[in-house]
C-alpha cells in the first residue's frame, strides 16, 4: 500500500508547484512563457485533482476506477508517483503486464525510491522472475543497508535453490538486529531441509533462549537430539521438563521413544506401562503401544512377555476388541490354542462388524514371513468376512508363501473376482496357477495383469517361467527378451533366460553372459550358481561346471536338481561311481524325479 508520506509529498509538490510564477520587472516581456506556466498550472491542477479521485476510488477498492482516474492524471502530467500508483492498482487486479510498464516508468524516473523499488520486486516475484526480483532486493540494499525487510524477502527468494545462501542472509538479519523468532525459524527448517541436523539443533537452542520456558521447543530439541543419537543429552532435556511436568503424557511417550532409538525395548516399557493406567491417554495409543511390542516380538522373542503383559494390563481395565485380538494371536504363538481360540471368538462376538484388525494383524504375520500364523489368524477371518478383498488376498498370499498352491488358488481366485483390477492379485493367482499346472489359465490373468502395467519385469519373468514350462520357445524368449528391454540387470530375469537356454542346448554364449550378469548382480545365490554351472556344463567345460555348482551346493544346502546337475557333471568327466552316489543321494530328496530314476536305472546318461 502507498504511504500517506507519500501522498502528502506529492500533493505538496503540486501545491507548490502550481504556486510558482515568474516575477521582476520583465514579466510584461515573458507573455509566452507566461501562458505556458498557467497552462501547466491548469494541468496540475487538474491532475491534482484527478489523482486524488483516484486515491479514493483505491481506498474503496474499486481498482479499476482508480486506474482510469490516474490515467488521466499521468496524461496531465506524467511523473514517477502518479506511474507507481497506476502500477499498483494493475497489481491489485493482476494485470502484471500493465503493472510491470508503468513501475518501470516510476523506477527510471525516481531510481532510488525505496519504497517504488519494493513494488518492483513484488511484482517481479507474483510473476516468477525471482533472478530480477533478487537484483531489485540487492539495490534496495544498496541505497540502504538497514533495509532488514529486504534481507528478509531476499533469503525468502533464495530458499528455494539457493538455501545455504538464504540462511547466510537471515544470519546477517540476526547480526543486525540480535536473534529474531521469525527468522530462526526459517534457518531451523532449512538445515532440516539439508540434513544438517546438529546446526538445526543450534538453531532451536537459539530460539529457547528467546522463550527458555517453551516446552514445544524443548521437545523439538529433544527429537533432534535423538535423530542426532545425543541420547544423553536428550535424557537431560526430557528429564528436565518431567521435574516441572511429572505427567506430561507426551514427554513420558518421547522417554520411551528415546530408549527405543537404543534399541532399550524393556526400559521403554517400564514408561509405557504408567501409561497405560492412565485414563486420560486415548485408547487407540494404548493399542498402539502395544502393538508395537508385539510386532518386534515376532523378531525378538524375548519381548513377546513384555507384549502380553502390556495387553493383559489393558484387558483389566477395558473391553478392547483389539486387545483381545492380540492376546488371542499371543496366546497363538505360545502354542496355547484353546486360550487363542477362546480369545478370538470373543473378538467376532464384540466386532462382528470390523474386518481391519484381522487384515492388520494378517499383514503383520505376513510381512515377518509367519505365514503359518497368518493363514491361522486369516482362516478365522475369512468365516466372518467372505466377501473382503484384503482377507481373500492375504490369506491367498500367505498360502502362495508356505507352497500350498492348490489352497493359495481358491483363495486369490475369490480376491480377482472382488478386484478384477489389482495387479497384485492378478500376478500372485497367476502365479500359483502355474504351480498347480494351470498353465493356459495361468497366462491367461498374468497377461490381463500386464495390460494394467506393461513394464512390470517381475510379471514378464512368471510369463517366461510358464512359456518355458511348456517349451513354448517362441513366447519364452519374447517375453524374456521384453523383460531385459526394460531392466537389463534384473538378476531373476538374466538367470532365468540363461538356464532356459542351458536346457536347450542353443545360444549357450548368450546364455553364458546373462549367466554371468547374474552371478555378478548375486554373486551367493545358490540357484545362480547351479545356472552358471550348467551352461558351462552344457559348453563342455566340467572342471567350470563342478566349481560352480560344488559351490551352489555349499551356499545353499543339499537339493535334488542340483545333486543331480553334479552327478551329470561327474559322469561326463569319467567319474561314473560319484554320478551313481549323488544321483541316488538327488532321489532321496525327490523320489518323484522319473528322470533321475532312469540315470541310475540306465547306469548312466
Amino acid at each position: 500500500m502507498i504511504r500517506n508520506s507519500f501522498v502528502i509529498i506529492y500533493i505538496a509538490s503540486l501545491l507548490l508547484l502550481s504556486g510558482c510564477f515568474p516575477g521582476g520587472d520583465n514579466a510584461t516581456d515573458k507573455e509566452s512563457e507566461l501562458k505556458k506556466v498557467k497552462i501547466r498550472e491548469i494541468q496540475k491542477k487538474a491532475a491534482l485533482d484527478k489523482f486524488i479521485n483516484g486515491m479514493a476510488a483505491e481506498s474503496r477498492g474499486d481498482f479499476a476506477t482508480a486506474i482510469l482516474e490516474f490515467q488521466e492524471a499521468a496524461t496531465l502530467d506524467p511523473s514517477a508517483g502518479i506511474f507507481y500508483s497506476l502500477a499498483k492498482n494493475y497489481g491489485y487486479l493482476r494485470k502484471y503486464p500493465q503493472a510491470l510498464t508503468n513501475i518501470k516508468k516510476a523506477v527510471q524516473e525516481d531510481p532510488a525510491n525505496i519504497e517504488f523499488l519494493y513494488l518492483y520486486q513484488e511484482l517481479l516475484s507474483d510473476t516468477r522472475q525471482p533472478d530480477s526480483a533478487v537484483n531489485v532486493l540487492n539495490k534496495i540494499i544498496g541505497l540502504d543497508s538497514s533495509e532488514v525487510n529486504a534481507y528478509y524477502k531476499l533469503a525468502l527468494i533464495l530458499e528455494k535453490d539457493k538455501p545455504i545462501k538464504a540462511i547466510e542472509i537471515y544470519n546477517k538479519i540476526n547480526h543486525r538486529i540480535g536473534d529474531e523468532w521469525s527468522v530462526l525459524v526459517r534457518i531451523v527448517e532449512l538445515y532440516e531441509r539439508l540434513g544438517k541436523y546438529d546446526l538445526a539443533a543450534e538453531s532451536v537452542e537459539g530460539l529457547l533462549k528467546l522463550d527458555p520456558s517453551n516446552v514445544g521447543l524443548q521437545k523439538l530439541l529433544i527429537e533432534m537430539k535423538t535423530r542426532d543419537k545425543k541420547y544423553d543429552e536428550a535424557f537431560k532435556l526430557i528429564d528436565d521438563i518431567l521435574r516441572y511436568y511429572p505427567d506430561d503424557f507426551d514427554a513420558l511417550q518421547r522417554k520411551a521413544a528415546i530408549y527405543l532409538a537404543q534399541d532399550d525395548w524393556k526400559a521403554a516399557a517400564g514408561i509405557f506401562s504408567k501409561l497405560l493406567t492412565d485414563p486420560s491417554v486415548p485408547k487407540e495409543i494404548k493399542i498402539g503401544v502395544g502393538a508395537d511390542y508385539f510386532n518386534r516380538s515376532l523378531k525378538d522373542t524375548t519381548l513377546l512377555p513384555v507384549a502380553k503383559s502390556l495387553f493383559e494390563q489393558l484387558d483389566k481395565d477395558s473391553t478392547y476388541w483389539e486387545v483381545k485380538l492380540y492376546l488371542g494371536a499371543i496366546a497363538s504363538m505360545e502354542g496355547n490354542d484353546s486360550l487363542a481360540t477362546e480369545y478370538l471368538t470373543l473378538v467376532t462376538e464384540l466386532a462382528p462388524w470390523n474386518a481391519d484388525a484381522w487384515i492388520r494383524l494378517g499383514g503383520v504375520y505376513f510381512d515377518s514371513g509367519k505365514y503359518e500364523q497368518a493363514i491361522r489368524v486369516l482362516g478365522v477371518a475369512i468365516e466372518k468376512f467372505p466377501e473382503e478383498f484384503a482377507v481373500n488376498f492375504l490369506l491367498g498370499i500367505s498360502y502362495m508363501q508356505s507352497e500350498q498352491h492348490e489352497s493359495a488358488v481358491k483363495y486369490l481366485g475369490k480376491a480377482v473376482t472382488i478386484n478384477s483390477s489389482d495387479i497384485n492379485a492378478l500376478s500372485a493367482y497367476g502365479y500359483s496357477l502355474s504351480r498347480v499346472k494351470e498353465n493356459d489359465k495361468a497366462i491367461q490373468f498374468l497377461t490381463q495383469a500386464l495390460r494394467i502395467d506393461p513394464g512390470n519385469v517381475n510379471i514378464m519373468g512368471t510369463l517366461g517361467l510358464i512359456y518355458d514350462s511348456q517349451e513354448n520357445w517362441r513366447m519364452c524368449d519374447s517375453i524374456y527378451s521384453a523383460a531385459l528391454a526394460v531392466d537389463p540387470d534384473n538378476s531373476i530375469v538374466n538367470n532365468n533366460y540363461a538356464y532356459s537356454l542351458s536346457k536347450r542346448g542353443t545360444d549357450l554364449e548368450k546364455a553364458l553372459r546373462m549367466a554371468k550378469k547374474a552371478i555378478e548382480l548375486e554373486p551367493y545365490n545358490s540357484s545362480f550358481l547351479d545356472t552358471i554351472g550348467w551352461v558351462y556344463f552344457k559348453m563342455g567345460d566340467y572342471n567350470q561346471a563342478r566349481e560352480y555348482i560344488q559351490k551352489s551346493l555349499e551356499v545353499g544346502g543339499e537339493k535334488a536338481v542340483i545333486l543331480d546337475h553334479l552327478g551329470d557333471v561327474e559322469y561326463r568327466s569319467g567319474n561314473k561311481e560319484k554320478a551313481l552316489e549323488l544321483w541316488n543321494k538327488a532321489l532321496g530328496l525327490d523320489p518323484s524325479d522319473k528322470s533321475i530314476q532312469a540315470k541310475i536305472e540306465k547306469g548312466g546318461l
